[in-house]
């Protein structure tokens, strides 16, 4: 009786989610529509131009679309690609059909190839299963060890997008050998969202980890008169990052729990075994590991390429090298049929990127984020709440904007020029501000990473949503008690 109670208890939750997403599918497209047509036709507002309206109307109805999933998503990207030069978005029809030419595009078909080559050479399922079964005995220690290496990759890999590339290839190995099945295993959903949630937690934490920080500095050094240096920003920023990764770490398992998925005691024996199966590096290995330390060396050292080699090979760039020498006769391990490439991830990043970019280039997102801050009267409010105040704004910016470069850019400069005119300290505020903008966790188009990790299908537009609100809550609150109380005693 105890058991069947368990089991009916253990399944409740189950049901009343999917009670929840099979409304929001029947209910998506009608919302939807209703939302585009409202933002569309309604009367232009003042300052706001009509091609920005359009995008605008465009950009809610698919993130309706997205988040409800009534179709699939790259259906819902094929429709905004399409009605943005229709409704007059977008003034030429390559504005919005050439995001497919994008080099992220390109990034994840190269990240899919050396992803297989990872797999089909068994380096990656090697590496896999040494790392978990030295280090993490279950699997909460494992999805610990993971986000640990994130952190550390962060100091060594000046890339989000190139630290995702390196690090899910390895998460999918170790949930082949977990068993989970994409959509329905608690642990892979977990496990991926968790990664991605690493990746940007731990670019805040490191001045170099990502080319935004490095345009919030110069921001802040010329424009408000700072002196934040490497050691200034680590020091500033590390510690939130830890302590907002160690609290939703632990949210995350709450989440989404993984006690109900199975019994994993035996686990580590199996895995133990399967590391003792593949025996003695292969020739295939020796390839694989080549071109992956290439890649990671050129990942590594962006900075210097043009002082070695009189030019530089960016992320993009040296992905599709890296897919090259993967499929190269003789050098490489594969063949095109083995490159498992998902092509229908490639057309929802086109529409996502063209929604995204059309907001941008029309002045949509500048005008939201300028009525947002005038109808907060920032004007009127004390200096402490202010503070407060950008920086959530600055974290839930990222919503609108769909690059760290404009958000950074946009944003940054227009935080110290109000910290000036209201008589607070620059320096800290923008600082403070800049450790935000990271956080572009809340929907798959906001970061490469984000498409990367949802490409593997263990998680839904709904899952990522829901964990990434409470995470970037947590994030702006620990970073706004790191302003009060962690800047002073540095000095900033």
């Amino acid at each position: 009786m105890t058991d069947e109670k368990v089991k009916k208890d253990g399944n409740e939750p189950s049901k009343k989610r999917g009670s929840f997403e099979a409304l929001m599918k029947k209910w998506g497209i009608p919302i939807a529509i209703i939302v585009f047509l409202l933002l569309l036709l309604m009367p232009t507002p003042e300052g706001l131009e009509p091609a920005a309206q359009k995008s605008i109307a465009i950009f809610a109805g698919a993130l309706v679309m997205w988040i409800t999933t009534p179709i699939p998503i790259y259906l819902t990207s094929l429709l905004a690609i399409l009605l943005l030069p229709l409704v007059g978005a977008v003034e030429d029809t390559k504005d919005a059909f050439g995001t497919l030419g994008f080099d992220v595009i390109w990034l994840m078909v190269s990240a899919f190839v050396l992803t297989s080559a990872m797999m089909k050479s068994n380096l990656g399922r090697r590496f896999s299963l040494w790392m978990v079964t030295k280090f993490g005995k279950t699997p909460t220690r494992t999805l610990a060890v993971l986000v640990a290496i994130n952190f550390i990759l962060a100091f060594f890999v000046p890339s989000t997008t190139a630290r995702a590339t390196l690090m899910m290839p390895i998460c999918l190995i170790l949930l082949e050998v977990y068993r989970a099945i994409p959509g329905k295993s608690r642990l892979g959903k977990v496990m991926m969202l968790q990664g991605l949630q690493a990746d940007a937690l731990a670019t805040s934490g490191v001045m170099t980890a990502t080319a935004g920080n490095i345009i919030a500095v110069g921001f802040i050094n010329e424009q408000a008169g700072g002196s934040i240096g490497y050691m200034d920003w680590l020091f500033a920023s590390m510690p939130a990052a830890i302590i907002t990764m160690t609290i939703t770490f632990f949210i995350g398992l709450k989440l989404f729990s993984i006690k109900e998925e199975g019994n994993f005691e035996n686990v580590m024996d199996t895995l133990k075994a399967e590391l003792k199966k593949i025996g003695t590096f292969s020739v295939a290995e020796k390839k694989a590991s080549a071109i992956f330390i290439l890649t990671v060396l050129l990942w590594a050292t962006g900075d210097y390429h043009e002082g070695w080699f009189g030019f530089e090979i960016d992320t993009a760039q040296t992905a599709v090298i890296a897919a090259i020498l993967c499929l190269l006769p003789r050098v490489g391990m594969l063949e095109w049929k083995d490159a498992n490439i998902k092509w229908e991830l490639m057309l929802f990043a086109a529409g996502a990127y063209a929604a995204g970019n059309a907001l941008d280039d029309s002045g949509g997102a500048i005008w939201l984020i300028s009525k947002v801050v005038d109808g907060l009267g920032i004007d009127k409010m004390s200096h402490a709440m202010v503070a407060v105040v950008v920086i959530f704004i600055a974290m839930y910016s990222h919503l609108i904007f769909t690059s760290k470069t404009v958000r950074v850019t946009i944003l940054i400069p227009a935080f110290i020029a109000l910290a000036k005119t209201l008589g607070m300290d620059p320096v800290p505020l923008a600082l403070a501000a800049a450790m935000t903008t990271t956080f572009t966790i809340t929907l798959p188009p906001h970061s490469k990473v984000n498409t990367i990790y949802f490409s593997t299908g263990f998680f839904s537009v709904l899952d990522q949503v829901k964990y990434a609100i409470i995470t970037c809550f947590i994030g702006a609150t620990v970073i706004c008690i790191a302003y009060f109380t962690w800047f002073g005693l540095l000095g900033l």
